[in-house]
């Protein structure tokens, strides 16, 4: 009997949390540097969409520039919203749900490939 395991990861064409409309996400002054919420406010187009989300191929363009309120990574995640690295994992899945599930719905295809994407089949 095969095991199912997910283990968080990004994946292709979705950019869900690309969506960085201010009004969803009131909490930012929280887990944010006063540097970084300007930084942040400065991203948001006037559609909620990052300037820097490439809408054809839903592609950062600045990936290896990005802020680090954009890294998904255990250390970032321990530093900005006090998440255990042991934590991390499902923690990031979580958020990843909630957000595509918010910005594209729970029966969407961006929802299933994720869904696909986290699956380890042991």
């Amino acid at each position: 009997m095969k095991t199912i395991k997910e283990t968080w990861c990004c994946v292709a064409n979705c950019g869900a949390c690309c969506n960085l409309t201010p009004e969803d996400r009131p909490d930012l002054e929280e887990y944010l540097t006063a540097e970084e919420l300007e930084i942040y406010l400065g991203m948001v187009g006037k559609d909620g969409w990052c300037i820097n989300l490439d809408k054809d191929t839903r592609k950062c363009l600045i990936y290896e520039q990005r802020p680090r309120f954009c890294r998904v990574k255990p250390d970032t995640f321990q530093d900005m919203y006090d998440v255990a690295e042991a934590e991390f994992n499902e923690f990031a899945i979580a958020c990843c749900r909630d957000q595509i599930s918010g910005v594209y719905g729970n029966d969407s295809v961006e929802m299933k490939q994720y869904n696909r994407g986290v699956r380890d089949e042991e």
